[in-house]
């Protein structure tokens, strides 16, 4: 038995009418994933009118890519960096407080490589309040971040993360636990130099 891309097929899966992903796919491609500095309110607005449930204070960096809106939640005050892809096929959930750096992927769908039609594997994907997904992190499909867990940079979070933890790594493993600390800040009198 050998791998035959020519037997796959969607199956069950349906992203949605086509005119809605159609029209998603131009508004995404020429606002979201943009270079241009399009005001955050405008990205949030348009998310909503797609489907997306998103709370206040959303800041959406440039050149994010959102696969399907209407199967994103995002809690309040979260932050999307530069380069973010969600590729959500299946729903994904961030909390309120939740951190995605520059060029993380959120991975929902992935495919079953011991069936030769390789049809897809899908999963859920939740981000519990507080969490930080570093730059260039993956999140796979079927995985919960919990509640302020961290995931460094370019490391592979392919199970769930358990809360508090910092994880690294391909596959992330945890390393620590993740402590925080209240501090002030110290301005200098420049006159006093």
């Amino acid at each position: 038995m050998k791998t035959n891309l020519a037997a796959f097929n969607t199956g069950t899966y349906h992203a949605g009418p086509k005119w809605k992903v159609l029209a998603w796919y131009f508004c995404n491609y020429y606002v979201l994933n943009s270079a241009l500095p399009w005001p955050y309110a405008m990205k949030r607005g348009l998310l909503r009118l797609f489907g997306a449930t998103i709370g206040k204070g959303l800041v959406i960096k440039t050149k994010v890519r959102i696969k399907y809106p209407w199967r994103l939640t995002i809690g309040d005050h979260c932050w999307l960096g530069e380069g973010v892809w969600i590729d959500n096929l299946e729903d994904v959930t961030l909390g309120d407080d939740v951190c995605i750096s520059q060029g993380a992927l959120l991975l929902t769908g992935n495919h079953d490589y011991k069936r030769p039609d390789f049809p897809y594997r899908l999963g859920k994907i939740h981000i519990e309040s507080g969490a930080w997904i570093g730059a260039m992190a993956v999140v796979c499909a079927g995985v919960t971040c919990g509640s302020h867990s961290v995931l460094t940079v370019n490391a592979v979070a392919s199970r769930d993360l358990q809360p508090w933890m910092i994880y690294s790594g391909n596959p992330a493993l945890p390393v620590r636990t993740r402590e925080m600390t209240s501090h002030s800040v110290t301005f200098l009198n420049a006159a006093a130099i």
